[in-house]
């Protein structure tokens, strides 16, 4: 009787090299994707909280740890709207109203830059010591990607309330000051949106050398070009809320 020898697996062929491959593939994608959606929920949660840091920034309400920063937007963000490019308030479909509905994280919290390109816009209306305050998101483009920011806005409708900005590749110690840096943006606060000769335009600007002290602000430091990028961001974004301001400056 013949003895037959058992067919070995060929662990040096191609065709061992692209199974193993693959199944090693296949088990890590599944790992990946597991993972992923077990963390999602914390994962979002973790960027609505960045985002009501923000704002609560742009408000100068800073230096909270997260469940403070957390009770402190429920206590002062009273409503989270959505406009639209005629400054009317609309609700989640778009549909226009005569006020937001209260609820400070379920309409125009949601929204993001794509909405905002669309002139979908969102307006958080605040209230701080008593006093009203409109805190509108920005969009733009830095030196290395994009910036962002939020402005409060005085209820005159004129005025800066205190800003925050953002940004996603700027360099450390030069265009990153633009987040990193408080005391500039500090700079912000009480700055007019219109110069005194001129409501029709956006005069609010970072410039490298101030001609208005009421209106302009001095660029960051050795980052000309970022600086450039947020005095773009804020022309072009606060033009498209033009009408909502319009319609409600001087506390109307």
């Amino acid at each position: 009787m013949e003895n037959k020898e058992k067919k070995r697996l060929n662990t040096n062929s191609n065709v061992y090299t692209i199974i193993y491959a693959v199944i090693i593939v296949v088990v890590v994608a599944f790992l990946l994707a597991f993972v992923s959606r077990s963390l999602a929920d914390k994962q979002n949660a973790n960027v609505a909280l960045d985002k009501k840091k923000q704002i609560l920034y742009a408000l100068n309400i800073r230096h909270l740890s997260d469940e403070q920063a957390t009770e402190k937007y429920n206590e002062v963000v009273k409503n989270d709207a959505i406009l639209n490019i005629e400054g009317q308030w609309t609700d989640a479909e778009g549909k226009v109203i005569d006020n937001p509905s209260e609820g400070n994280d379920k309409s125009g919290f949601l929204l993001n830059s794509s909405d905002f390109k669309a002139d979908k816009l969102a307006v958080f209306i605040c209230q701080v010591d008593g006093k009203q305050k409109f805190v509108v998101p920005v969009y733009g483009m830095g030196l290395w990607g994009p910036i962002s920011g939020y402005l409060a806005l005085n209820d005159d409708m004129r005025t800066i309330y205190g800003a925050y900005f953002n940004h996603e590749g700027e360099t450390a110690g030069l265009g990153a000051e633009i987040k990193d840096n408080e005391q500039w943006q500090a700079q912000f606060k009480d700055k007019h949106i219109f110069a005194a000769d001129n409501d029709g335009e956006i005069a609010l600007a970072v410039m490298k050398k101030v001609d208005d002290t009421a209106t302009q602000v001095d660029v960051v430091t050795g980052a000309t070009l970022t600086s450039d990028g947020v005095s773009q961001m804020l022309k072009e974004g606060l033009s498209k809320y033009m009408k909502f301001i319009k319609n409600n400056e001087g506390g109307k």
